[in-house]
């Protein structure tokens, strides 16, 4: 539809790369809102376990992980926030085709096929691409002391 309504004035010659252009932006930005809407709302019936009898507080459960051994510093919060701030870095770094599938394989979850249709590219060169960003991130971020 979007071809159609913005493009139906453009060579037939050009309908193709606008058409993969599209079905990429399109996917991308569904994948993109799917993301934030699940880090946005969750449903309350996810912090239920199963067999319970309905009567759930979900502030007894915050207390209770506050709580538990398993919650890290405010030290180690720090590390991991700076950690994370230079791979963001680090990825904003790459080549666009290296960082269009090192994301969407790693960050969206695509499997090699979804992001091969995606990118308008074959599998080999989405794989190639992966492996070029992993090897670009891993060296810099050894370079900048992030063992990983």
């Amino acid at each position: 539809m979007k071809l159609a309504q913005h493009y139906g004035d453009k060579p037939a010659a050009e309908l193709p790369m606008l058409f993969q252009r599209i079905l990429s932006n399109t996917t991308l930005d569904w994948f993109r809102r799917r993301k934030t809407r699940n880090a946005l709302f969750s449903n309350m019936s996810d912090f239920e376990s199963p067999g319970e009898d309905g009567d759930f507080d979900l502030l007894e459960t915050l207390e209770v992980l506050t709580n538990s051994e398993g919650t890290e510093s405010a030290q180690d919060a720090t590390e991991r926030a700076q950690i994370l701030h230079e791979i963001e870095l680090q990825i904003k770094e790459l080549p666009g085709r290296q960082r269009e599938a090192f994301l969407m394989r790693y960050w969206e979850e695509m499997d090699v096929a979804e992001t091969a249709i995606a990118m308008g590219c074959s599998e080999g060169s989405v794989k190639t691409h992966c492996s070029r960003a992993v090897k670009a991130l891993s060296k810099a971020l050894r370079a900048g002391g992030i063992k990983l």
